[in-house]
């Protein structure tokens, strides 16, 4: 006996399903954070430079949140397909709906979505989330406890251990190293806006461009899953392939970034230094106090003419000896 055409009943009907990263969210609000606080300050700049310091503002904190939104992203590779595949086990059902896997460094999404999204007397519209930090295996059998539909089992099933293609192996450590060499990327841009507040400003541009090039080797990193055969996804009669997607061009758009600034920086340091220390504010405040002190100063005559006077009486006095 079944129920809902054909859809057994001891699959459950409704399920938490993968919406979005807690992760990434909580690093887009305290950058946001950041973002207010310092911008708040802007009106107490004076002159040029107010509008410089925003831009240095928004573009450094920009970097600094896209280097760290990029671990948790799940969109590094992806593809999509739309076709009819069956929709449950032990189902002759068939749903006509949209596919797609979305690759990350910590682990894959599988979305699936009916077209139409009301099938069967039931919402098709699935995100589900399988992570490979500790283990993909423990979450691919509550997958199946839950019973879901079968493409999303059958994408989650390429990653296992037991699976032939072998894609966790590959996967697992090209995202870990691209974490890595991510993280260390952030840690080199907050050296970089330590040393943009001193008078180093030409180390600075040094640090943006080792944050690029750390970024860059994130990139060659997961770049190594394509180096291996390809698994070739089947459902229905379509088949698909993950390719490059929004995070890996995003991180390669940072990167560029970071090295045009990072080599515009060194280029002025060396052609107009001083012009740099204005810029940014470095070493202006300690010159204007030299210079007022100056202007201001008085000499007192009469403790000069003891201070210059004796000397040469003493100098006259040795010469007639």
């Amino acid at each position: 006996m079944t129920f809902y055409d054909d859809i057994y009943p001891f699959y459950p009907l409704q399920r938490t399903s993968f919406i979005f990263s807690g992760r990434l969210l909580t690093t887009i609000l305290v950058f946001l954070v950041l973002a207010v606080s310092l911008l708040v300050i802007l009106p107490g700049i004076r002159g040029k430079s107010r509008l410089f310091w925003m831009f240095r503002i928004i573009i450094s904190l920009f970097i600094g949140a896209v280097i760290v939104a990029l671990n948790f992203t799940s969109d590094w590779a992806e593809a999509r397909m739309t076709t009819n595949a069956t929709y449950k086990s032990f189902s002759n059902a068939v749903v006509n709906a949209e596919i797609g896997l979305h690759v990350g460094l910590y682990g894959i999404n599988v979305t699936l979505k009916g077209n139409p999204v009301i099938q069967f007397n039931e919402a098709i519209d699935y995100n589900e989330m399988f992570s490979w930090h500790d283990t993909i295996e423990d979450e691919y059998e509550e997958a199946l406890e839950k019973g879901l539909p079968n493409p999303i089992l059958y994408i989650a099933e390429k990653f296992t251990l037991s699976s032939p293609c072998g894609l966790i192996f590959q996967y697992r450590y090209s995202g870990r190293y691209a974490s890595a060499t991510l993280w260390t990327a952030f840690c080199c841009w907050m050296i970089a806006n330590i040393l943009f507040s001193m008078p180093v400003i030409l180390y600075a541009g040094y640090m943006t461009m080792a944050t690029a090039a750390f970024i860059f080797f994130s990139m060659a990193s997961f770049s190594t899953i394509m180096n291996v055969p390809q698994c070739v996804f089947s459902i229905g009669t379509d088949s698909f392939e993950a390719e490059y997607s929004h995070s890996f061009w995003l991180a390669l758009a940072t990167g560029v970034l970071c090295t045009i600034i990072g080599v515009l920086v060194v280029l002025f340091n060396f052609m107009i230094p001083e012009k740099m220390k204005e810029a940014f504010s470095v070493g202006v405040d300690s010159y204007e106090d030299e210079d007022v002190s100056y202007d201001e100063g008085y000499l007192n005559s009469i403790f000069l003419q003891d201070v210059l006077i004796s000397p040469l009486t003493s100098k006259g006095t040795q010469q007639h000896v």
